[in-house]
């Protein structure tokens, strides 16, 4: 009896095709079969203003009773306490939504992880570097976010490009862009096409670049069939990432209308390169978040992305103050209560900092003028942390706000009480508003089809 053993590709499998008339090849990643066992080997035509979705990260939650006083029921009004003082003038575009649990049936938590990612896959992970589902922003990027140059955009203004919390799953997450030089050049640089300037000319080099992708479909089929479900996924996240960019490329080719919220912003000035330990203290986190968002900003107005990350500070608290060796998560463990005023004045502080560039952030949104609103009336914003109390790693009631009214979507200035539920409600919620097509989100007792009826018009 002879026995047919599997012949493994080669190690750098090219697919080839004609494309144009000339041979052209695209290089594959690397796949588990090319692996060891151990693996180590607008208005101006007539089209409506667009919605867009956006998040907002801050780490370690916020400090009990002194951020968002508690509600029983759900009603219009949030009372901003100190540590948000500075979001009382959005209090109308805002949302608060406070007791929605994040039940675990068994399953660790992983502090400062399980949080994030639970909120935004709708399901727990199962070790510490797992992401088990597609965050929902990508899910709302593959509806809304095909037509721009770019499906989303990542940014950070720790420093820690790692830090990202926008994956399809645990080998696809990304990283955030965090010079705001280099979100500059991306954005705004060559390849971006002023939508108010009369002269256009699609560049011919874009035009031989567009579609050559299609030019594999058949070899590719022949090729997917003989690989195993793991490698079947990851290049099928790969080939969808390659047709993302000919999306870009054909949007090249095309003249944008005209748009009057779009003003291309000046390049900003490089900061201090004094490393990694320096652009982790809160001072510069603050003067980076505050050119990022500006950045940002204007990118959505000139339809550059619909969908939007950006993360202030890390959900392990990486930051601390000029001259000081202790972090902001040291502190949320380390530092005594003051009995006097009854938390821990140091943690307090950077939990108020936070607060304080989602104000700035807010502004810069809804200082651009759109239609009858502002950009932050179209937009939707998701804002939350990992963890509610850290200094004991609490994640029932993360806190979390909704920005904006997604175009006259969804109605803000309320406090929502979730009175147990999972907080996966949330994350449905925004989906629903944002056409996705699902009936259900989440596992096991994360799993939710219901609404958040009292934000929705």
């Amino acid at each position: 009896m002879s026995i047919l053993l599997p012949r493994a590709p080669a190690r750098r499998r090219l697919l080839r095709a004609m494309c144009g008339g000339g041979m052209v090849t695209l290089a594959l990643p690397f796949l588990d079969c090319y692996l060891d066992n151990k693996g180590t080997a607008l208005a101006a035509t007539g089209a409506p203003i667009p919605t867009r979705f956006g998040t907002w990260h801050w780490g370690m939650g916020h400090t009990p009773g002194h951020a968002i006083a508690e509600k029983r029921e759900s009603s219009p009004g949030i009372e901003f306490l100190s540590e948000t003082e500075s979001l009382k003038p959005f209090g109308n575009k805002l949302s608060y939504f406070g007791n929605f649990m994040m039940p675990l049936d068994g399953s660790s938590n992983f502090t400062h992880f399980t949080g994030w990612v639970a909120n935004r896959c709708g399901t727990p992970p199962a070790h510490n570097t797992e992401i088990p589902a597609t965050t929902f922003d990508l899910m709302i990027a593959d509806v809304i976010g095909n037509n721009t140059r770019f499906k989303t955009i990542d940014v950070t203004s720790v420093g820690i490009p790692r830090e990202n919390y926008s994956a399809r799953s645990t080998n696809s997450l990304g990283a955030a862009e965090t010079s705001p030089v280099a979100v500059y050049a991306r954005l705004f640089g060559p390849d971006f096409i002023d939508p108010n300037k009369a002269d256009f000319k699609p560049d011919p080099a874009i035009m031989l670049q567009k579609s050559v992708l299609s030019a594999f479909t058949e070899e590719n089929k022949a090729f997917v069939k003989g690989l195993g479900a793991s490698d079947r996924a990851r290049l099928d996240e790969y080939f969808t990432s390659v047709r993302q960019i000919e999306n870009q490329l054909a949007i090249q080719l095309e003249k944008p209308p005209h748009n009057e919220a779009c003003l291309v912003p000046k390049m900003p000035a490089e900061l201090a390169a004094d490393g990694t330990s320096g652009a982790r203290e809160m001072g510069k986190v603050i003067e980076t978040h505050k050119i990022m968002s500006k950045l940002l900003a204007m990118a959505v107005a000139c339809n550059q992305t619909r969908v939007f990350n950006m993360v202030f500070t890390d959900a392990n608290g990486n930051v601390r103050r000029t001259g000081e060796s202790y972090t902001h998560h040291i502190l949320t463990h380390e530092e005594a209560i003051d009995p006097k005023v009854g938390y821990q004045p140091l943690a307090y502080w950077f939990n108020k900092q936070c607060m304080d560039g989602f104000a700035t952030y807010l502004q810069t949104l809804d200082s651009i003028k759109e239609g009858d609103g502002t950009l932050l009336d179209n937009c939707l914003v998701f804002a939350s942390s990992e963890t509610n109390y850290a200094r004991v790693h609490t994640i029932d009631g993360i806190p979390t706000y909704l920005a904006g009214k997604a175009g006259g979507k969804v109605k803000s200035g309320m406090h929502v009480i979730g009175r147990g539920d999972p907080i996966t409600r949330i994350g449905f919620t925004i989906m629903r508003l944002l056409g996705v097509p699902i009936d259900k989100w989440g596992t096991n007792s994360l799993a939710t089809n219901k609404a958040i009826t009292e934000i929705m018009v």
